[in-house]
């Protein structure tokens, strides 16, 4: 069984290893647990989001008012649909959770940061095209 948070409620669900990830819905909600574009984290949701999926989490840290975010913005979602459900894919606006920008020492932005099992694994700054954030959290969960 793999925990995976529903993006829509934060229940944790159980999924069994022969059901198809992508096709699962929150037992809670009746939500798709995977839709191909990120989970907007906000101060509720984002220690259980990093803490209790069973798969790695890969954090976007962006803000509204920053230029190369904005570009990243349809880049990241299109990383995002070519991993799900391996990786699961999240933003989180530096300026609506401050708390959490400065408990993970965010100093520029975008700021990319890899999970798993809640401890950050590798951390990656600048825009990039969706193949190189593809490639980087690839090379990232291997390592």
């Amino acid at each position: 069984m793999t925990d995976i948070v529903c993006p829509a409620c934060a229940t944790v669900n159980r999924v069994p290893p022969e059901k198809p990830a992508q096709d699962a819905c929150c037992g809670k909600c009746h939500q798709p647990l995977f839709s191909g574009s990120p989970v907007e984290l906000t101060a509720a949701n984002f220690e259980k989001t990093i803490t209790r999926n069973g798969i790695p989490v890969l954090v976007d840290f962006w803000a509204e008012w920053c230029g190369p975010c904005k570009m990243m913005a349809p880049e990241f979602k299109k990383a995002a649909q070519a991993m799900e459900p391996a990786i699961r894919f999240a933003k989180l606006d530096t300026e609506a959770v401050q708390s959490q920008a400065a408990a993970h020492g965010i100093r520029s932005i975008p700021t990319m940061i890899l999970f798993r099992d809640g401890k950050e694994v590798a951390r990656q700054s600048g825009a990039m095209q969706a193949g190189q954030i593809v490639q980087w959290v690839r090379d990232a969960a291997r390592g």
